[in-house]
């Protein structure tokens, strides 16, 4: 039986231009060239002037609030042939929006592509080394095969027979396991030394038999990785002192061996087709005690509308008679027309959100950017900025996850700015990274050989006034990447 209901719903939708402006707002400074350009490419009715107009005099604004975050939508317009043609007739100002960022630095060098060295990956250093070898048809198959299943490691994770079940339906090679593993063996004696590893222990004993078995170090070495390597891992020296029969001096240099040994030889030789390299998205300068925000200048490119489809809009508008052909014409590049607008508004709607972020979180801050002391950080978190602008804890998080300024104190991500709070015994409230700090300070001075426990780590906190829990020291040893106690242990 069929049943009919009114039913009312409260969704919410994403218009094209807000999907735009949200995609463009996360993307960081060093994106964004590439973004427009793949933009530009896309849209016909979008032109860049920043090619002829490079020097624009420069503008700062200390204090500078811009719009709120509330993204205009264009009102549908109706029919295809009903528009305001004067909506793309009229000049775009490029330079309102285009030159009121930070020049400082931005000079021909650093609009250049970064260079980057040329080297060959691991995969082809292999292939090179086995085109020197002859050998049967059959076995440069089954090699080719073992150097194309490697992970980017230099491991293969690969199964000898699924190896060969490989050859066998994709090479139409039949061959046995012990052809595939004696090829194998013939791979791990290339270099990089490691190489066609299927475990992190065959990875260092290859790499240990290729060093001078006679030395005693390297003996033992080898002996340790064979028998002992969960208890080397697990750095339980006195198991391995008493197993083994040795002294401390004598493991300390087994130990050592053993750390000079590449796990993953794969990626050392790994080809790095760009340099990492961060470029600020903001700049703060302290004048005076005065701090004065700028965003960096490739935020602000040059965009208009193309004057060329402005003429064609001009001819439509003339014409006497618009048969069907020059009305789908005129859609095609009203659709384009809208996109650039689009585009620029989006642009324009990111520069003011970034600026007026920022321009936040330098006031919250600023003890911190007069000074560089991590001390002086306040605990921040994403809604106390939101609240103080007016925007989504969302909009918020995008504008910090990815972006950098650049201080007289070094670069940031404006990530870590944010910090809970920590209440002292006298009821003040700390950032946590007040706490982290302490933390690292006090595992950067402990005995090795006797490092500091959580439960320790913790009364040290408490009597520096910093009332907090065992597990919460846990967390924030583990948020800063340093291992337990008994991983720090050094002989």
């Amino acid at each position: 039986m069929l049943k009919q209901n009114l039913q009312q719903k409260l969704l919410q939708k994403l218009s094209p231009q807000q999907i735009q402006f949200i995609k463009l707002l996360q993307v960081p400074t060093v994106s964004l060239d590439t973004r427009i350009k793949e933009e530009l490419e896309e849209n016909p009715a979008l032109e860049d002037l920043s090619l002829t107009n490079l020097n624009e005099p420069e503008e700062q604004y200390p204090d500078r609030d811009p719009d709120e975050d509330n993204f205009n939508n264009d009102e549908e317009r109706g029919e295809a042939d009903e528009f305001n043609i004067d909506d793309y007739l009229q000049e775009d100002n490029v330079n309102e929006y285009g030159s009121r960022y930070d020049q400082n630095g931005e000079d021909d060098d650093d609009r250049k592509e970064i260079p980057f060295a040329v080297q060959s990956s691991f995969f082809e250093m292999l292939q090179s080394q086995l085109d020197m070898i002859p050998m049967p048809d059959k076995d440069f198959k089954i090699a080719n095969q073992i150097i194309g299943s490697l992970d980017d490691d230099g491991y293969l994770r690969r199964p000898i027979t699924s190896l060969t079940d490989d050859l066998a339906f994709s090479q139409n090679v039949m061959a046995e396991d012990e052809e595939v593993e004696e090829m194998l063996k013939l791979i791990q004696s290339f270099d990089p030394p490691g190489i066609g590893a299927r475990s992190l222990q065959e990875c260092l004993l290859i790499q240990l038999r290729r060093k001078d078995i006679n030395d005693p170090i390297v003996a033992k070495a080898i002996l340790v990785v064979e028998h002992y390597l969960d208890e080397f891992t697990r750095k339980h020296y006195d198991k391995l002192e008493k197993s083994l029969n040795m002294t401390s001096v004598e493991l300390r240099g087994v130990i050592n061996e053993i750390l000079k040994l590449n796990p993953k030889p794969g990626d050392s030789n790994e080809v790095n087709t760009k340099q990492m390299q961060v470029i600020p998205d903001f700049h703060i300068k302290n004048s005076d005690g005065v701090l004065i925000l700028t965003l960096n200048s490739r935020n602000a490119p040059e965009l208009r509308v193309s004057r060329s489809y402005q003429e064609m809009f001009q001819h439509y508008d003339k014409a006497s008679q618009k048969d069907k052909k020059l009305k789908e014409a005129v859609q095609f590049v009203k659709q384009k027309l809208d996109s650039a607008k689009w585009f620029i508004d989006a642009i324009k709607q990111r520069q003011q959100t970034l600026l007026k972020t920022m321009n936040a979180i330098m006031h919250y801050q600023y003890d911190f950017f007069l000074t560089g002391d991590d001390k002086n950080l306040k605990p921040m978190i994403l809604k106390d900025i939101a609240d103080k602008i007016g925007m989504d804890i969302s909009t918020v998080s995008r504008v910090a996850n990815s972006k950098y300024v650049q201080t007289e104190h070094g670069t940031y991500l404006l990530k870590s700015f944010f910090s809970e709070a920590i209440q002292t015994e006298s009821g003040e409230e700390v950032s946590n990274k007040e706490v982290k700090k302490i933390l690292e300070e006090h595992i950067g001075k402990e005995d090795k050989r006797h490092p500091l426990a959580d439960e320790k780590l913790t009364e040290i906190l408490k009597e520096a006034g910093y009332n907090i829990a065992r597990r919460t020291v846990a967390k924030y040893r583990e948020q800063m990447n340093i291992p337990v106690a008994r991983l720090r242990k050094e002989l």
